[in-house]
């Protein structure tokens, strides 16, 4: 479970080992007994976070404009498309040829 500095407390800890999962949590500078940390795998939470981010980029969506859960789904998707058409391009994915 990757976590940012926020969540490091011993009883978070205790909670997510109990569920049978290893924390994976960077430890707060104050603490005296620093517990096991693995740069390496923090850092596929960079990823989760710029996805996550990515649809903020969009106002109508940062800001909830929608009232109906539908409109609001239907916002969250189009964006998502817009996204991925813009990840597409850039990269350019999707070319035939030279």
């Amino acid at each position: 479970m990757l976590a940012d500095k926020g969540y490091d407390t011993d009883a978070i800890r205790r909670q997510i080992e109990a569920a049978g999962a290893a924390p994976n949590i960077p430890p707060k500078i104050n603490r005296r007994w620093k517990p096991c940390f693995s740069p390496v795998l923090y850092r596929g939470r960079n990823a989760i976070e710029r996805m996550f981010g990515r649809p903020k980029d969009f106002r109508r969506i940062a800001t909830r404009y929608d009232r109906l859960a539908r409109n609001d789904f239907a916002a969250v998707c189009l964006a998502a498309t817009v996204s991925y058409w813009l990840l597409v391009r850039t990269i350019g994915w999707g070319r035939r040829g030279p």
